[in-house]
């Protein structure tokens, strides 16, 4: 919903920031190159998705219309659509690039930028909410469900345009994961598959959860109402949270309860994901 927490998404794009997507541009397209290279194959597909493009907005919003566009709303309306959104808000490529970097930096299967912008569906469903976040806070909700529905039926990711996503996040695998109308995700949070942030019932109104910096939401996690998962908190897999959970505080069970000591680091940047007393993995 609209109001002082949806501005996390856009903040103010300072020279620093407009260096960082500079720089993750230049090594994509350079791990573009090498790609190529390596695989004379992957040349046409290479240029179509990077090479081509004269930004890392034109790429990016390319590679959305590709996979979101259908007969209702064509590749080319879409293309239009998303890279006016980033013309319009250009705080939301600098979210992008945060958020690629995320995943080079987090995910032990990948060391590269190339292959969650080509392949990883969490990355690809987080860049089409964003767009349809900024349709929804214009007025355009129509068009942002429209969005949000394909997201949906092509990559198994159900986020609501309202919900306020920060910077740096990671949805790891991301297959099906809902994250509700009053959701709120703060900056460097990593979920993974099968998570839900939902609501208890019919009530209406702000009733989903604020994930705050840095938490770590384990598979299969069902967090429910709002409430507040605090910062650096880790929840561990198939849990089910209806009550707050303390900053650098662990919890798992059904019901989730805490475990173990409070601990000092960002467990959604670090990826810490074993918990002690007793011994549990996310």
């Amino acid at each position: 919903m609209p109001g002082l927490e949806s501005k996390l998404v856009f903040l103010p794009v300072d020279d620093a920031a407009r260096g960082e997507t500079a720089r993750i541009w230049s090594n994509l397209q350079g791990e573009a190159h090498a790609a190529s290279a390596r695989d004379a194959a992957l040349t046409r597909a290479m240029n179509s998705a990077v090479l081509m493009h004269p930004s890392f907005g034109h790429a990016l919003s390319h590679r959305l219309a590709i996979k979101l566009a259908d007969h209702d709303v064509d590749r080319d309306e879409l293309l239009a659509l998303i890279y006016g959104a980033y013309t319009s808000r250009p705080g939301l490529l600098g979210a992008a690039a945060a958020d690629l970097l995320a995943i080079k930096d987090r995910d032990p299967s990948n060391n590269e930028l190339l292959t969650p912008f080509l392949y990883f569906k969490g990355f690809s469903a987080l860049q089409g909410h964003r767009v349809a976040h900024w349709l929804w806070d214009d007025g355009r909700r129509h068009l942002a469900r429209h969005i949000q529905s394909r997201i949906s039926e092509v990559l198994s990711i159900d986020i609501h345009p309202a919900a306020v996503m920060g910077r740096g996040i990671m949805l790891d695998h991301g297959g099906g994961l809902v994250i509700g109308e009053t959701a709120v995700i703060e900056d460097e949070v990593s979920i993974l598959q099968d998570v839900t942030l939902g609501g208890t019932g019919k009530q209406t109104g702000d009733r989903h959860p604020k994930v705050r910096r840095g938490a770590l939401i384990g598979a299969g996690a069902k967090v429910l109402g709002n409430i507040e998962i605090g910062i650096g908190a880790k929840v561990g897999a198939g849990s089910v949270v209806v009550s707050p959970v303390e900053p650098y505080t662990s919890v798992v069970g059904v019901p989730a309860r805490p475990i173990g000591q409070r601990h000092a680091s960002l467990p959604g940047v670090t990826m810490d994901q074993v918990m002690t007393e007793p011994d549990y993995v996310i």
